[in-house]
């Protein structure tokens, strides 16, 4: 006698599958992450010989900092500035321009409204490493290449956020309100900085999460702009430093520097940490930013 499949014995069903599905995933992004975290703890011999998941000593981290900072008369620390600067710079810059111009294109009947809507939405798609010669051919032309500048300015550009403040505004802001205030007399400038910018908190905590990620990894724009090594952020001078290193690099020539997988396992720590600080901070509204503006209200 053949029983009928219920929603819910078909939910049931496809429970276990998706369980270790979702299990096996979470072990890909697992694994390397914990790698990552225990490798600076052993020696280069032990990571060679021992099981990849085993810890050393907390004496490891401290060996393997030590040399990383001795490289290049510490420059590692001009890095982490550097970086800081460029990410926070560029975040800073993107997002304010991101939500003036999604604020414009929601409250605003400004011409051409929806021609910069495509073009905002042709940006988003286009690959970044296909702009960055057109964008290092205007900051050469300007002589502003090798500094923070050449990387801020480029990095600012923001059309996803551009939209996504657009989809805010346009779903979340209050139309009465906003006519009600300008028959009130109250300027545009007031309507966005006393209306719009206080109900647009995960909003703004969502572009800013998502700028300072992108720009704390960007890789390809630092190599293209700078050449002085002391202007390098983490990740252009993580690649020079694998690069260099003939631990990791095979092709170069005897070295004298204590950097192995251990020192660079460090690098990738010190780049991996300020993120994922930073969302544990802001995930409560990241969570709300993104729910913001599915529904209408």
């Amino acid at each position: 006698m053949a029983f009928p499949i219920t929603a819910s014995r078909a939910r049931r069903l496809w429970s276990a599958p998706r369980v270790v599905l979702l299990g096996v995933l979470a072990l890909l992004c697992l694994v390397p992450m914990l790698w990552l975290v225990l490798a600076p703890s052993k020696t280069e011999s032990q990571i060679d010989n021992g099981s990849p998941l085993s810890f050393g000593s907390l004496g490891g981290y401290h060996t393997a900092w030590r040399h990383l900072i001795s490289y290049d008369g510490g420059v590692l620390y001009h890095w982490i500035a550097n970086t800081a600067e460029y990410s926070l710079g560029a975040m800073a810059l993107g997002v304010t321009t991101a939500l003036l111009a999604g604020y414009a294109l929601a409250a605003t009947r400004i011409a051409g409204r929806r021609i910069i809507l495509v073009a905002t939405l042709m940006a988003m798609i286009v690959p970044t490493a296909a702009l960055v010669l057109p964008l290092f051919m205007e900051v050469n032309a300007v002589r502003l290449t090798n500094t923070a500048v050449s990387v801020i300015l480029p990095a600012s550009l923001f059309p996803f956020g551009v939209y996504l403040s657009f989809i805010h505004f346009s779903t979340r802001l209050p139309r009465e309100v906003l006519e009600a205030a300008r028959i009130d007399g109250c300027s545009e400038a007031a309507l966005f900085t006393r209306i719009a910018l206080p109900l647009a908190k995960p909003l703004i905590a969502l572009l800013s999460y998502f700028a300072f990620v992108g720009n704390w990894n960007n890789y390809f724009l630092p190599f293209v702009m700078l050449s002085d090594e002391s202007k390098y952020n983490l990740q252009v001078g993580l690649g020079a430093l694998i690069s260099g290193t003939p631990a990791l690099n095979p092709s170069v020539g005897g070295s004298q520097l204590p950097i192995h997988r251990p020192e660079v396992a460090v690098a990738g720590l010190v780049t991996t940490i300020p993120v994922v600080l930073v969302f544990l901070f802001s995930q409560r509204f990241l969570v709300k930013g993104m729910l913001d503006g599915a529904l209408k209200s």
